[in-house]
This record gives structure tokens, C-alpha cells and sequence, in this order.
């Protein structure tokens, strides 16, 4: 089985080479950069390309969120897990708006650490028990049930790359289709679909085509043409 690769990020030099020596031991995973802070993360994973890179929120020069954004624009195949010990709302949207596939607070130990990076790696949304609540709880208003779904919103941060292929996939086209219409590549394609379907909270392309319509980005599509 081929390792999933990791740039790790984080501007404190002891838990950035904690991290690194933790990642190291778990299987299936290899690092393959640590940086001190956003720009050099991104400029490591324009390096090594790696699945995922695991960066902390704050840090000098650029933050985790510019981080995110750097790398999805540059590499839109990494995915990007956030680890930090800001659980605000605030922080939160910021991170998951700009496109990171995984939010988790430093509180995570190493086998959960590592599953998120699994997780991230093979598509998939991850986010902190704790980080979910608040965030259910923010947008019904209420406290929420531990281990509740996270309902999609109207506005998930989709970039408009991303807009563009939710509307395709509302239009029925396939991924093929997508990559032909575009003048893509079937991967790229792909990359963009997990993307927006993390932060979208959205299942299968079913689900897709219902959050399309439910939001009008589908009916703009229509309305624009």
C-alpha cells in the first residue's frame, strides 16, 4: 500500500517537529516537509505534492487560511486538514470557507490525528467532535446532540470552479462530460467534486443535484443562458 504523504505546517518549532516524529510512526504515512509557516507550507507542497497538508490556523507571514487557499488554488489534489487550539466559530468557517477538508483542535491525539489524515487523504470531511457541535449549534441556534450532522448551508464557500461544476452536475453531465466541457482533466474533475462536496457537507451527486436547486445555483445556471 502506497504511504499517504503529509506536509506538515505550524510557526512553533516543538510541536511542528512533534508532530512530524508522531506522523512518522503511524502506518501508512510519511512526511515529506514541515514548515514554519503558510507561504513556505505552500511552497512545500508545490515541492512535494503531497495528499494533505496539516497546518496549523495562526501563524506569522501566512496564516493556515491563506495556506488553504494558496495550496487548493496551486494544488487543488492536497488536501488540507487544519490542527489548532481555536475551536471559535469564527476560525472555524474561515477554515473550512477556504476550502480545507478537515478541522481539528489540538486536543486530537495521534490515532485521530492520523485517521483524519486518512480520511482527508481518501476524500473525505473531517472535523472534531466538538468543533461539529458548535457549529450545529451556531446554525440551528440551539445546542446541538453530540455526533448530529452538520446541515449544509446556502453559502458553503464554494469557489467558483467549484459553482461551475455543482451546476454541471445539476445539468446531469457527467465527470467525463465535465472534464471535456471545461477542457480539464477527469482528475481535476474529481478534485473538485470532493472538494465541494466536503465543504458542502454533501454525500453523493444525488444530494448534489438537490443542494443545487435548493440554493438556486442551478437555477442561476438556467437563468444565465
Amino acid at each position: 500500500m502506497t504511504d499517504v504523504t503529509v506536509v506538515v505546517a505550524d510557526d512553533q518549532a516543538a510541536v511542528r517537529d512533534a508532530l512530524a516524529a508522531m506522523l512518522e510512526l503511524a502506518d501508512g504515512i510519511a512526511v515529506v516537509g514541515a514548515a514554519a509557516d503558510g507561504a513556505e507550507a505552500a511552497a512545500l507542497v508545490r515541492e512535494h505534492r503531497p495528499d494533505v497538508l496539516l497546518t496549523d490556523l495562526r501563524m506569522p507571514v501566512c496564516d493556515g487560511v491563506g495556506a488553504t487557499a494558496r495550496v487548493l488554488e496551486d494544488t487543488p489534489e492536497t488536501a488540507v486538514v487544519l490542527l489548532t487550539t481555536y475551536d471559535d466559530e469564527e476560525s472555524i468557517l474561515r477554515g473550512l470557507q477556504a476550502g480545507a477538508r478537515g478541522y481539528l483542535t489540538k486536543n486530537a491525539g495521534r490515532t485521530e490525528i492520523a485517521a483524519a489524515i486518512r480520511a482527508a487523504a481518501a476524500g473525505q470531511s473531517v472535523l472534531d467532535p466538538q468543533v461539529q457541535r458548535r457549529l450545529v449549534a451556531s446554525a440551528t441556534g440551539t445546542a446541538a446532540r453530540p455526533g448530529a450532522a452538520v446541515p449544509a448551508g446556502p453559502d458553503p464557500g464554494l469557489t467558483p470552479r467549484e459553482t461551475e461544476v455543482l451546476r454541471l452536475i445539476a445539468d446531469g453531465l457527467t465527470n467525463r462530460d465535465i472534464a471535456s466541457r471545461l477542457f480539464v482533466s477527469e482528475s481535476t474533475v474529481k478534485t473538485h467534486i470532493n472538494n465541494l462536496f466536503a465543504k458542502a457537507h454533501l454525500s453523493d451527486r444525488a444530494h448534489a443535484v438537490r443542494y443545487a436547486f435548493d440554493t438556486g445555483l442551478a437555477a442561476s445556471r438556467q437563468a444565465d443562458s
